[in-house]
């Protein structure tokens, strides 16, 4: 990772400074990228957000906890002018992922906090988030990044497909097929699997 300070970063210091008690929050996005790998694409540092899933066990307790909302708007309210700030909290059923995701997630060490504990998904998973927009050449930058990175064989992605619990939105259904053949060509680049 390169020595300057990410953007996301920056904000996971900020809500972490205004939090009261310990949150777990797992990130996804770009700033799971920037924050969960050290040699993290330079563009992925840049990015404007931080977006998060809850489980669904923990769901009524996460959005009954004010603290963490008040210092989410502080932390938004701090960085307005430079178009920073933490935005979408999605519940796992609306990302997708596989069904034994939340038994893989991953801590995430940076940036070092007193409350906020970071996590990510298990790098399978994230691919599968970035599958949720097709063929954005963006998310398949960040794709081909994730499976060259842990050496996802072809294999792993045809056993992630299989057990993702995708949403019910046609549209998003249609973009995760299109994304399909990109991604599995990725896999196919950079497979190391042994025959």
């Amino acid at each position: 990772m390169a020595d300057m300070t990410s953007n996301p970063e920056i904000l996971a210091a900020a809500l972490d400074e205004f939090l009261d008690h310990d949150v777990e929050l797992i990130i996804y996005g770009r700033s799971s990228i920037a924050l969960g790998f050290d040699d993290a694409p330079t563009e992925t540092l840049k990015t404007l957000d931080i977006d998060a899933i809850v489980k669904m066990d923990s769901l009524k307790a996460f959005e009954a906890d004010n603290n963490f909302w008040e210092a989410k708007e502080k932390v938004n309210e701090r960085f307005e002018d430079k178009g920073l700030y933490i935005t979408h909290i999605f519940a796992e059923e609306q990302v997708f992922l596989r069904k034994s995701w939340a038994d893989h997630i991953v801590p995430v060490t940076r940036p070092v906090t007193t409350h906020l504990k970071l996590f990510r998904p298990a790098t399978v998973d994230l691919v599968l988030t970035k599958m949720m927009r097709g063929d954005d050449q963006q998310d398949m930058d960040d794709a081909a990044f994730l499976i060259r990175h842990d050496r996802i064989s072809t294999e792993q992605l045809e056993a992630a497909f299989a057990t993702a619990n995708l949403t019910d939105t046609i549209e998003l259904h249609d973009a995760f097929e299109r994304a399909k053949p990109l991604v599995l060509s990725f896999a196919a680049e950079f497979d190391y699997s042994i025959d």
